[in-house]
């Protein structure tokens, strides 16, 4: 049996290219972890809350966490604007982010769910790049 990655099928018209590959980030799942991130650098933006934090350990690994309290909105608005922070992060940090660190990304109330992504995007730059200053 072949592995998956061999298997590629393209649309018809797609020129042959395989689809983009997605950028896997490492998920922070410690409490401890969110708590360490806390007492560390951040940033606040009109569409989020960014939190970084430089693990100073031999893992060149880059974690991310993602949080939403109940002020952001009901299950569902706390759910679109996880599944917005988790994009965004993906999108920004393969790019911009630093191996050794865990981010923590923070939903904001009635604004990260509803706010244009590509302001999302820009907002995300914004605070990593201050953090990192």
């Amino acid at each position: 049996m072949k592995p998956p990655e061999a298997t590629i099928s393209t649309p018809k018209g797609a020129g042959g290219t395989p689809p983009a590959v997605s950028v896997c980030l490492q998920t922070i799942k410690k409490r401890a972890d969110f708590l360490a991130c806390s007492r560390a650098n951040w940033r606040g933006t009109t569409g989020l809350v960014l939190q970084a934090r430089d693990r100073n350990d031999d893992d060149t690994s880059t974690r991310v966490g993602f949080t939403c309290s109940k002020k952001v909105g009901n299950a569902v608005a706390r759910n679109r604007a996880k599944r917005r922070l988790r994009e965004v992060a993906r999108l920004v940090l393969s790019e911009k982010g630093r191996a050794g660190w865990d981010y923590v990304l923070i939903g904001k109330s009635q604004v990260t769910a509803n706010r244009d992504f590509n302001d999302l995007i820009k907002d995300m730059r914004y605070a990593l790049k201050k953090v990192h200053e």
